[in-house]
């Protein structure tokens, strides 16, 4: 062997004992994290094979463990109870980490396009609305954000670019503005430290956050095979490679819940969008061991996408993905859906309004996950229509408290309903609120009703609501394809 190619083997060792010489850990085990509380959370990272790592806690509680033969190891801690005490974790392995600054609490992982994307203030975006005031009076080290920055993979990421934040005027104005105020509303309510764990993508499809595995049972979704050379300058990042590269790499890192806002992109794919957020929300369960973890959602809010885009059918996308949400929120345990008909803009497909949005989120979690029982917090909804003579009867199923989401509310003008018969001609209809919730629509262009249809349009300013201010989402009666 020559003298040069013992030099290539000795460098190759070197370099390898380099890899493996330090204990590392992925970037969200860190100063100023959180850690969710009472349960029994992951930690894991890397260290040299087969070298022997000890986790000890400042509330207690200790483990051993041991790297396998590819310098992988990973173990559980026990939590207690949320407090606003700060917490240290020390990691010994090849050597040690001390994390420090650490809050325990409860933690809930936001993803989505660009309405969940947009920033309290945005450079490209409208201000969120009181962004000022939100921003100003941010400042709690008992709230902690992380922000997953945009990445992309072909293969299965085991850690992602980003660091915890305390809650600030900066941290809080480049973060997700629904994040935030969704992690304020919990905080306010709850009064124990909230974490927010952001990871999204403007402009992109429900596909992209979806793993391979999964994506294999849909033919007409097509794998990647190679990166775009540069994806931020195209927007349009392919299947599956934000799973691998943003939500993945958090495996089992211990969340009380999801929250999603997503759907503009799959307008022109949305017949499949209920069959998309199914196996989306089943397979982030999966990948988090807990088949039941809460997800909450926005439905898409109102946008004349017809300005923009010149389509029909993308313009009757957007209902079907709105109706696909509805649904989904149905047929899925421990799921909910939050409707925007009243916070939209015609002209903005980022509506400014985003504490209306959180609030409604928060509200989901405050009624279903840490029971407060007073709060209104499910829209009614569509559930049946009834054809008398000349009119449609419409009834709905109401949800919450008996004492305030019971009523319809019958201040507003209702508009945006229109009615049609077999001939599938519709026309602008009449509305009225019967004393027994139900609504008779009808038209004197229509004798023999067939079908009904609220707000199944592009951009609406819902009038219809609950007496508590909910307001109900667009729906239809019939499942005609124009």
């Amino acid at each position: 062997m020559t003298k040069t190619q013992n030099s290539i083997i000795l460098l190759f060792l070197i370099g390898s004992s380099v890899c493996f010489s330090q204990t590392k850990m992925p970037a969200f085990f860190s100063n100023d994290m959180i850690l969710q509380q009472l349960d029994t959370v992951a930690i894991w990272g890397t260290d040299t094979p087969n070298a022997g790592v000890q986790i000890e806690t400042s509330w207690g509680e200790k483990s051993n463990t041991t790297a396998d033969a590819s310098g992988n190891w990973a173990t559980r801690v026990p939590t207690i109870a949320a407090s606003f005490q700060k917490h240290t974790i020390t990691v010994k392995g090849t050597n040690s980490i001390t994390l420090e600054n650490v809050l325990i609490g409860e933690i809930w992982f936001c993803s989505g396009q660009s309405n969940m994307e947009m920033a309290m203030k945005d450079t490209n975006k409208k201000p969120v609305n009181n962004a000022e005031e939100f921003i100003r009076t941010s400042m709690n080290s008992n709230i902690r954000l992380f922000n997953s920055e945009h990445n992309t993979s072909l293969s299965l990421e085991n850690d992602v670019i980003g660091k915890w934040e305390e809650a600030n005027p900066e941290s809080v104005t480049k973060f997700s503005a629904v994040g935030y105020l969704f992690g304020k509303t919990l905080f306010e309510k709850l009064q124990i430290p909230i974490g927010i764990i952001e990871a999204s993508w403007g402009g992109t499809s429900i596909e992209c956050w979806l793993p391979q595995k999964n994506i294999q049972e849909f033919p007409e979704i097509k794998i990647p095979t190679s990166l775009y050379k540069d994806q931020e300058k195209e927007k349009k990042p392919k299947p599956t490679l934000l799973y691998n590269a943003m939500v993945y790499p958090f495996k089992n890192f211990s969340i009380k819940g999801f929250l999603w806002y997503q759907g503009e992109a799959n307008r022109g794919n949305a017949g499949f969008y209920k069959k998309y957020m199914q196996t989306l929300i089943s397979s982030w369960r999966d990948q988090w061991q807990q088949n039941a973890l809460p997800f909450y959602f926005v439905q898409i809010a109102p946008f004349d996408y017809n300005v923009k885009y010149k389509s029909k059918t993308a313009s009757f996308g957007a209902n079907l993905v709105r109706e696909s949400q509805i649904f989904a929120a149905q047929e899925i345990a421990n799921t909910g859906v939050v409707v925007t008909t009243d916070v939209g803009k015609c002209n903005d497909i980022h509506p400014t309004e985003k504490y209306i949005v959180a609030k409604r989120l928060a509200n989901w979690a405050l009624a279903n996950d840490y029971n407060n029982k007073d709060i209104t917090y499910r829209s009614p909804e569509y559930k049946s229509i009834n054809i008398k003579k000349s009119t449609a009867i419409i009834e709905f199923n109401f949800f919450g408290n008996k004492n305030e989401n019971t009523k319809l509310d019958t201040k507003k003008e209702l508009k945006d309903f229109v009615i049609a018969g077999e001939d599938k001609v519709f026309y602008p209809a009449t509305v009225k609120i019967n004393k027994d919730q139900t609504l008779t629509v009808y038209s004197d262009k229509v004798d023999k009703p067939v079908a009904v249809r609220y707000g199944f349009v592009d951009c609406l300013k819902g009038t219809l609501f609950s007496n508590s201010g909910l307001p109900i989402s667009p729906f239809r009666t019939d499942d005609w394809k124009e």
